[in-house]
């Protein structure tokens, strides 16, 4: 009997330490998100410093997910500089074993990069992430990589660990051939030339894929594109008066942060509650109001896409939350009905918000990830020639 007292006593005792270590560990990170958040990350040697500081904090967290195998996938990452002289950071996953059934080309969203929740567990410094966010949600390209797809993205000038000032977008047009040289060199590889190859685009992303595609209307077999920005909604738009004066300003004072952001707008990002609290731990993440000049080059990109969708030809997955305030739903089935292909599908999540693959609840997040899975395999049997 007493015996077992001294064991519970000591059962106690280590339940007592984890419980204290882990405070003292969100405590730590807690301090760490405080002073990243108070430094300049305007240029791309501060993100890689914050991306570095966050492993620190992360080696010493002993937590299950950590000890998850993760075999099976071939991960390289690293920096070219491209043709207009701009270091450029980019990231694949590969199946280690099984022969690629395609490629997939993501293009992440405004403000977003490549090394966060897209790339999942398999980067230490993404272990503060898997702390606080359900571990199977936030593994894209490890899950498409276990599907047996190859899986190539790069973060923009102007965002993640890319060279460029924070957030900006001085051309929209440059950015998009920015992407289209960094995947075009992916493509004309040897073991890839023979291969099937997929834009996945989300919000901005969804734009820029449209666009590489309309650069390029016989270059790739399919599209599937998650709440792309076709069209800002109605209440992501200001006043028409300060619209043509923040128009005018910009022209001026392109890298100025002016534009105003509604409050309902910015909690219609995560309709997960929790997942909308603990966004800040994507350190390399652009938080603050957008640039004049970044609004104005999204604004005449998508003003161009809505005159230009009768020209989409490439097969379409569009895939897009009802209750979306940022990127109008109304311009994906638009999409649907003007593009000039018969192979076409959409896709519309009740109640889901904008962020389908990031702030929703997780069965959304898998719903979400299986169809697009699903449809992927359902075009990768043959290379698509149209």
């Amino acid at each position: 009997m007493a015996e077992r007292t001294r064991k519970k006593g000591e059962d106690n005792d280590h339940d007592e330490e984890e419980i204290e270590k882990e405070m003292v560990m969100e405590n730590h990170s807690e301090v760490m998100l405080e002073n990243i958040g108070v430094c300049n990350m305007d240029e791309a040697p501060a993100r890689r410093r914050a991306r570095e500081a966050f492993k620190h904090v992360q080696l010493a967290i002993d937590h299950c997910l950590f000890r998850l195998p993760v075999d099976g996938i071939k991960m390289k990452e690293g920096y070219e500089v491209n043709s207009r002289g701009l270091e450029i950071f980019s990231k694949s996953w590969l199946p280690e074993t099984s022969s690629l059934k395609a490629i997939v080309c993501y293009c992440h969203g405004y403000a977003d990069t490549c090394t966060f929740y897209f790339e999942g567990m398999e980067h230490i410094t993404l272990h503060i992430y898997l702390l606080i966010h359900n571990f199977n949600t936030k593994r894209v390209a490890r899950k498409l990589a276990r599907s047996g797809y190859g899986v190539f993205a790069m973060d923009y000038p102007g965002f993640g660990l890319s060279d460029g000032l924070h957030g900006y977008i001085p051309s929209f047009e440059n950015l998009v051939n920015d992407v289209i040289e960094h995947f075009s060199k992916i493509k004309e590889q040897k073991e890839y030339q023979n291969l099937p190859s997929f834009l996945l685009g989300e919000s901005m992303g969804g734009a820029i894929a449209l666009k590489i595609h309309l650069k390029q209307p016989h270059a790739w077999d399919g599209a599937a594109l998650i709440a792309p920005l076709c069209k800002f909604a109605e209440d992501m738009i200001p006043h028409w008066l300060v619209k043509q004066i923040l128009i005018g300003v910009a022209k001026v004072l392109p890298k100025t942060k002016l534009v105003p952001q509604k409050e309902e707008v910015k909690e219609n990002i995560y309709r997960d509650v929790k997942k909308r609290k603990l966004a800040p731990y994507n350190v390399l993440l652009y938080k603050d109001k957008p640039r004049l000049g970044t609004a104005l080059e999204l604004l005449k990109a998508t003003q161009e896409l809505e005159q230009r969708l009768e020209e989409v030809s490439v097969p379409l997955l569009i895939m897009h939350g009802e209750a979306d305030i940022i990127t109008d739903p109304s311009a994906s089935k638009a999409l649907y009905e003007k593009a000039n292909v018969k192979d076409k599908k959409l896709i519309l999540y009740k109640d889901a918000f904008h962020t389908l693959l990031e702030g929703e609840p997780d069965e959304t997040i898998f719903h979400v990830l299986a169809d697009i899975i699903t449809w992927l395999d359902d075009h990768s049997t043959t290379k698509y020639k149209y």
